[in-house]
């Protein structure tokens, strides 16, 4: 039922949209031709020229433009979503994307065309207008369907099978939601009291009784969501609720351990569930962002360097010793490498260095020493680095290998961290976890940028660490 439900409304949504593209070409050229004459949507979108053709002469573009379209909003999934329990912001960025990759269709197809009667003003125009008409229609649409869930209407009825950890984390998600319209009618399980409630949810059987109870009752799902040590009932619980012909959900009892999003692939048709999912270990992906790191570096390395050499003038007048610092930093793949900085402290012994922070106010820092280390400066020659390909422009920060052993044996999923190239700036650090700050949620906040990456992140961390990445407060 539930999984009709969404093809129905998924169908309903291509007819919806049809309509949106055919009324924003129309609306387009009601702007373009009769409303926009001298006025500022003229000015914004540099109407010129004169093109007085009524909106039957593009009728057969129009047609031909839905089509695309609709190719193009299933091509950037989840424009038409596969659950209707997705966030709707996504729905919007894809939405955007097939919008934007239309604009780029129809710009190459008027020149290679050589449509000299299609005003460029009226495509750019046609684009703005229909993204906006498109968010507007999926608002409506999820605004309407919450109202009537919220209201006990259009509910879909489900049942608990087993309670575990996942078992609550469901039920709070769907207490939190109630626009999801999933009613829960209770819980089988052999492992709780008679008279155990969780949040309003109730015991109503022994998993012995499940089957009769699905005879007798109609509902739209069952979610098996048994501890661990309970799995090898699953096999027979599956086979019930399949006899049955209720549609069935496994919410498995290890969401605290594995990643909010991991894979399933086919190994030659057995599926295997990969507990992270790292899009850096795509052969694409990596040579994407390594492209990125090998002219972004180079560039940097270009425009800096004369800022780079005062720099290192004043360094090496600051105190006596070599202008760069090379410290031993654990990168990709468990291996380490000398990552290198200007030096903003006296010469030290190594073996010291290696096993200490610095700590506020300290005297081995230089004054101009901490000016740089305040300002980032003195990570500059990290370029380096990334054009070695020891770093990242992006990426987790690299850690000595004495405080990598100490952190894996202390914080969990700390060295998955290592799955990647570590980077000048981070996630972490453009949310304020720089210098002395909170380990856990820096690994916190590595691990999301690790399991979330695109190339589009990169640059959001980029363009946030020039507006307010460099000034480092926690830097000593």
């Amino acid at each position: 039922m539930i999984k009709q439900n969404q093809a129905y409304l998924n169908r309903l949504h291509i007819f919806i949209d049809a309509v949106c593209i055919y009324l924003s070409a129309f609306l387009s050229h009601k702007i373009r031709f009769e409303w926009g004459k001298d006025s500022w949507i003229s000015k914004l979108f540099f109407f010129v020229g004169k093109y007085e053709l009524g909106f039957s002469y593009y009728q057969k573009t129009v047609i031909i433009t839905i089509i695309i379209l609709l190719l193009l909003y299933t091509f950037f999934g989840p424009v038409y979503p596969k659950n209707e329990y997705q966030r709707g912001s996504r729905e919007i960025v894809n939405l955007l994307k097939a919008n934007l990759a239309g604009l780029g269709i129809g710009s190459v197809a008027i020149v290679l065309t050589k449509l000299q009667n299609f005003p460029r003003s009226l495509l750019l125009l046609f684009f703005s207008v229909n993204f906006i008409i498109g968010v507007l229609s999926r608002f409506t649409i999820r605004k309407v369907l919450n109202s009537t869930r919220e209201s006990g209407r259009n509910l879909k009825h489900v049942v608990l099978v087993g309670f575990s950890t996942s078992a609550a984390a469901y039920i709070d998600r769907i207490k939190a939601n109630p626009h999801w319209g999933l009613y829960i009618h209770g819980i089988f399980d052999d492992t709780i009291s008679d008279n155990f409630e969780y949040r309003g949810i109730k015991k109503i059987g022994l998993l012995n009784e499940l089957e009769d109870y699905l005879s007798q009752t109609p509902l739209d799902e069952v979610a098996i969501t048994l501890n661990l040590d309970e799995y090898e009932k699953l096999e027979k619980l599956v086979a019930i609720c399949e006899k049955s012909g209720v549609h069935t959900k496994f919410v498995p009892d290890y969401y605290n351990f594995i990643s909010t999003n991991p894979y399933t692939e086919d190994l030659d048709g057995l599926p295997v569930i990969n507990i992270r999912n790292v899009p850096l270990t795509n052969v694409v992906n990596r040579i994407a962002k390594r492209t990125i790191d090998i002219i972004g570096s180079a560039c940097a390395l270009i425009i800096l360097a004369v800022p780079m050499l005062i720099i290192a003038l004043l360094v090496k007048r600051s105190s006596p010793g070599p202008v760069f610092f090379a410290q031993e930093r654990v990168g990709l793949g468990n291996k380490p490498f000398k990552m290198y900085k200007f030096r903003s402290m006296g010469v030290q012994d190594p073996k010291k260095e290696a096993t200490q922070w610095t700590r506020p106010n300290d005297p081995r820092v230089t004054p101009f020493g901490k000016f740089i280390r305040h300002t980032s400066l003195d990570e500059l020659p990290q370029f380096y680095n990334v054009l070695r390909g020891d770093m990242s422009l992006v990426g987790p920060r690299p850690e000595r290998p004495l405080f990598v052993e100490k952190f894996k044996e202390e914080i969990p999923r700390y060295m998955i961290k290592h799955q990647v190239r570590p980077g000048i700036t981070g996630w972490a650090q453009v949310n304020g976890f720089r210098g002395d700050t909170s380990i856990r949620g820096r690994i916190e906040h590595d691990l999301y940028y690790i399991e979330n990456w695109t190339l589009s992140l990169d640059f959001k961390i980029l363009f946030l660490t020039v507006f307010k990445g460099f000034i480092n407060k926690n830097a000593y």
